[in-house]
């Protein structure tokens, strides 16, 4: 059996920045098989390497800054991930990377997917912008979609 790892990271203080963070507590409230992992990644994903190490495949749920307009939402692998980090993208972003890079150095290969959203605001205050507010259900389905095709494929 195939274990999937889903990881929302973000910072609910920060409007758009929680958008990993507010999918999670959705997919929270759905009924998943026991090998279907929901986290909550919150700020610091480099406490997080047991979900790259006991999962065999993981999808990431963040903004990304690939220069777009906001609302686009990406499907992008670590490999892919290199083309879409700019100078001012999420610490998030690059701690995904690490964090994959640890796990390979353990030996531990997972196949991951980071489903991202390009941010609209992101300054202190709690609630997503309205961009991302119209764009919430559709980047939840790709996500659930994301997760069904991974419990297809196992």
């Amino acid at each position: 059996m195939c274990n999937i790892g889903i990881l929302g990271i973000g910072n609910i203080l920060l409007k758009d920045d929680g958008i990993g963070v507010h999918i999670i507590n959705e997919l929270l409230k759905e009924d998943y098989p026991q090998n279907v992992d929901i986290v909550d990644g919150g700020t610091s994903i480099l406490d997080l390497l047991d979900v790259f190490v006991k999962n065999d495949k993981i999808i990431v749920v963040d903004t990304l800054k690939g220069g777009h307009e906001p609302g686009t939402i990406y499907k992008v692998t670590p490999e892919e991930m290199g083309s879409y980090i700019k100078s001012n993208s999420s610490l998030h972003d690059v701690q995904v990377l690490d964090m994959l890079k640890n796990a390979n150095l353990l030996g531990y290969n997972p196949k991951v997917i980071i489903i991202g959203v390009e941010p609209s605001e992101i300054e202190y205050d709690i609630g997503l912008s309205n961009v991302l507010k119209s764009e919430f259900t559709n980047l939840l389905n790709i996500v659930r979609q994301e997760i069904e095709l991974s419990l297809e494929n196992r």
